[in-house]
């Protein structure tokens, strides 16, 4: 149900928000009910979700979040603390918006967004199980994502950068803006990572004008100052700051609906539980140890080749996966001469045209079972956009199903 009308008019419409508008009328999806986090940003915004939700539900409160896209499996893109659904709610859920969806008028070509789709599955199942709170992560942008409709009591906006060029804005500050008017009249608070100058003053400026001035972004406090969980219960890497922002804007969410602060110890015991898949995560397969991170330019592939480096005695491969618009040179730079296999994923509006180092080979993705990934050595690092880093996750048989433990 997800992705039909996507199926049917994605090479000839666009996504249509009146479309989706309408859907949640039918529904009778009130806006603010529950309370929503909204979260945007380039990159990070998975990592951001979690740990508000991890933080939501240290509190005592009921959590439903919708992240995407998904490792393993559909089911989770919709989580109740933590969790994935089964697959009898989210059969319920579909079987509930297609129902809504067959009483919509007829499509002009337009469609219904598959993510779109997802955030009101997310805002059914929330109110089916009696959720005290949302945490939705948007799509690609933020003024053209039915997160924008959905109407976030609190922005969450991790970091923003060149990414979707000239889908969502030419320039870094174009980009910024379109994801900053997310916000809107419901919008109580926005919290963000530090960006560029350009971004955050496009990003700032914006959050006033959409917000009519009532709202002024905070930038999360640095580590020494943030109420946060200590450091050795972030993640590693780039993903510490994305676990910052999501874990303070959980606390700033707790201001908005008057819920006491969590203890230190509750805080730590909760945020030592958290599992984040792709995010230099690992695994073991036979006698090989994988390293999954969804790195996707050459800062993220920099920042995984020094943690593999400081766990293991030697990177015996590298498997890549970076479409042709991805940052696919940093990653040549950056990998220098190490083994590395680029994996080629069958999507087929993905190209993986360009030239590649003459010491490469290339594989189709479907080619890279366990046993693959085993016979290249003892120590692989496996890096790219997250729907290849899921199929690894699939193939090794990772446990994708629970993030953390409230």
């Amino acid at each position: 149900m997800f992705f039909q009308e996507w199926h049917a008019y994605k090479t000839s419409g666009q996504r249509s928000l009146s479309r989706a508008q309408a859907l949640m009328d039918e529904l009778e999806l009130t806006p603010q009910r529950p309370p929503v986090l909204g979260v945007v940003g380039s990159k990070g915004k998975g990592t951001t979700a979690t740990y508000a939700s991890a933080h939501l539900a240290a509190a005592g409160l009921r959590v439903v979040t919708v992240t995407g896209p998904s490792f393993r499996s559909y089911r989770e893109r919709i989580r109740l603390d933590g969790t994935a659904v089964d697959e009898r709610e989210l059969s319920g859920v579909a079987a509930e918006l297609a129902r809504a969806q067959q009483r919509l008028p007829e499509s002009d070509g337009s469609y219904l967004a598959p993510n779109g789709l997802f955030l009101l599955g997310g805002l059914l199942h929330a109110r089916n199980s009696g959720a005290d709170v949302c945490v939705l992560e948007a799509g690609m942008g933020g003024h053209g994502d039915e997160l924008r409709l959905i109407g976030p009591s609190l922005v969450a906006a991790s970091a923003v950068f060149a990414e979707h060029v000239g889908k969502l804005g030419d320039t870094v500050a174009e980009i910024a803006a379109e994801k900053a008017a997310v916000a809107g009249p419901a919008t109580r608070a926005v919290v963000r990572l530090p960006q560029t100058a350009d971004a955050a003053e496009s990003f700032d400026r914006t959050v006033d004008e959409v917000s009519g001035g009532r709202v002024r972004p905070e930038v999360v406090p640095g580590a020494e100052d943030a109420d946060v969980p200590p450091r050795r219960f972030l993640p590693p890497g780039l993903s510490a700051d994305s676990a910052r922002l999501g874990w303070h804007g959980a606390g700033r969410m707790l201001e908005l609906l008057d819920r006491p602060a969590v203890s230190p110890s509750r805080r730590d015991e909760v945020a030592s539980t958290v599992r984040l898949p792709a995010r230099l995560s690992r695994h073991r397969w036979q006698a090989t140890e994988v390293m999954v991170d969804s790195a996707i330019n050459r800062t993220g592939v920099r920042t995984a080749l020094e943690h593999a480096r400081a766990l293991w005695p030697r990177i015996d491969r590298v498997v890549v996966c970076l479409p042709d618009h991805k940052d696919l040179d940093g990653a040549v730079r950056e990998l220098g001469e190490l083994p590395a296999t680029a994996a080629v994923l069958p999507e087929s509006h993905l190209r993986f045209e360009r030239p590649l180092p003459q010491h490469w080979d290339r594989v189709p993705a479907e080619a890279l079972t366990a046993d693959a990934l085993a016979a290249m050595g003892e120590y692989v690092l496996v890096l790219g956009t997250v729907y290849f880093t899921g199929r690894v996750l699939d193939a090794i048989g990772a446990d994708t199903d629970r993030l953390f433990s409230a």
